[in-house]
């Protein structure tokens, strides 16, 4: 099973007509050199002569005897594994059809093929040879690669202004926990100061009154001790016997007779400070309505608090997020034209040269960008014409079909812009948009915060509709000119 003349393992072995076999590279070599010479040919071992070239046929058991014994080599000889691997890759660069390299590659299919393919069955494809195509995969993978670095970059500096952020959360948690204890301290203290001071009102006031009852109780007891006193004395002059004794000594009595009535008014029990309990009850529950209220107003400015990246709210704050919008030709609906370095999209009469490529909308007249849309970005559009709709969308959206139409899926977002009106769509949704007209169209999306914000831009930036949702994929910018030939749309340099 090996060839004489490289002397190793057969390589697609071919028999000749003699009946040797050799690798079809090699006979075919040596046959290429005889030509040159004499122009005859024979079989290097048996040395036969033949007054034409033979056609080679594949010698099909050898064929496999051949791959039996490479499998048995494998198996016991990691070199001859390696070998094998490597033979194999160099297998996968011939066509199986018609045993040539492929150079070639079809874009239609999206297969490499070998020359004979190209002007047989790929005959009308777009064809391109594989090192061409492998200098615009390359082109595109830079672009890609560059898009990644800036998006790492972008990352990059988003994380550092998280982690200032973080230590301005927390720095300023951590001086309002302690403001505000200060302040609940101070009130506390205050409260213990009233109670304190109401305290030495009421005893005070209650020594005042105490002593006031004392001097009318001492000065009731010694009236009490007088009438007494009197009411002796008229007990024992009312045993006298004799008349005029008693008549005189009556007369006598009556010039020191005390009066009966008392001017103090008397109190029910525990009825002196009433309303000074009921005052400070008063103040209870008017403190108690203040706080409840004022605690309420406290728990949700705490709720609003938000130190995250907010939308920016002058359109040079937008301008810090600029992206440069260009669009993907591979993408552009067959009657779409695109110029200006690919930033214009207008809508033609006529199908444009445009190859056939899978991400290729089919049906409706949509294209999308070539850049994906992560972190924060901003972009402007101008369209002109009758009606263009501005959009973003998932780059898994469909490309055929009455559900690839921006904002009729779940996959995208589109504002529809036309003289008189805007009307924003998503998921087959339909919202009616107010705010002043203008031929340009701001749009920002802020990817992490679930963000997509549409603004109306001329001397001034007005908010047409704002989306807060979660972006499960990268996002892509597209324009959908729905309405007549001729209109169109740029993406502004703004940078």
């Amino acid at each position: 099973m090996s060839c004489s003349i490289c002397l190793d393992l057969l390589k697609e072995p071919v028999t000749v007509p003699c009946g040797h076999n050799y690798c079809r590279t090699c006979i075919s070599s040596f046959w290429d050199g005889e030509k040159e010479k004499k122009n005859n040919y024979s079989c290097p071992q048996c040395m036969k002569k033949f007054t034409e070239r033979p056609d080679l046929v594949k010698n099909i058991m050898l064929a496999e005897l051949v791959e039996e014994k490479k499998k048995n080599r494998r198996q016991d000889d990691p070199d001859d594994q390696r070998f094998a691997a490597a033979e194999d890759k160099i297998q996968e660069k011939i066509c199986s059809r018609h045993d040539e390299v492929m150079k070639m590659f079809c874009r239609t299919d999206q297969q490499c093929i070998c020359i004979i393919c190209s002007i047989e069955e790929h005959k009308d494809h777009d064809t391109i040879s594989a090192a061409a195509e492998k200098t615009e995969k390359q082109r595109e993978l830079q672009e890609s690669r560059a898009d990644i670095y800036k998006n790492i970059q972008d990352r990059e500096k988003d994380v550092e202004l998280l982690k200032e952020q973080e230590k301005t959360i927390n720095l300023s948690a951590d001086q309002t926990v302690e403001h505000s204890e200060q302040m609940f301290t101070e009130l506390i203290r205050l409260l213990h100061q009233r109670s304190s001071e109401l305290e030495k009102e009421v005893r005070s006031k209650q020594q005042t009154e105490v002593s006031a009852v004392r001097v009318l109780q001492e000065k009731l007891e010694q009236e009490i001790s007088e009438l007494k006193k009197r009411d002796a004395e008229l007990q024992q002059l009312s045993h006298t016997e004799d008349h005029i004794q008693f008549v005189l000594s009556y007369s006598s009595l009556s010039a020191f007779s005390v009066s009966t009535h008392s001017s103090i008014i008397h109190r029910g029990p525990g009825s002196c400070f009433e309303e000074v309990t009921a005052a400070v009850l008063e103040l209870r529950e008017h403190l108690h309505k203040a706080l409840m209220e004022d605690w309420t107003k406290v728990c949700q400015t705490v709720e609003r608090v938000d130190d995250l990246p907010s939308e920016p709210r002058t359109r040079a704050g937008f301008l810090k997020y600029s992206q440069e919008i260009t669009l993907d030709p591979n993408t552009a609906q067959r009657k779409l034209r695109l110029s200006e370095g690919n930033r214009k999209v207008t809508r033609m009469r006529e199908d444009q040269l445009h190859p056939d490529h899978p991400d290729r909308f089919t049906d409706m007249f949509q294209v999308l960008s070539r850049e994906s849309l992560t972190g924060r970005c901003y972009w402007e559009v101008e369209w002109r014409g009758r009606g263009v709709c501005v959009s973003v969308a998932y780059k898994s959206i469909s490309r055929a079909g009455g559900r690839d139409a921006f904002g009729f899926n779940g996959k995208s977002w589109m504002l529809e812009c036309s003289p008189n009106s805007y009307t924003f769509y998503h998921n087959n949704i339909e919202s009616l948009v107010s705010g002043p007209q203008s031929s340009r169209i701001g749009v920002y999306v802020d990817h992490t915060a679930g963000i997509l914000s549409f603004y109306s831009v001329s001397e001034t930036m007005t908010l047409l509709h704002r989306v807060i949702t979660t972006f499960t994929e990268p996002l892509h910018t597209g324009v959908w000119i729905n309405y007549y030939v001729g209109d169109s749309a740029e993406f502004w340099k703004l940078s």
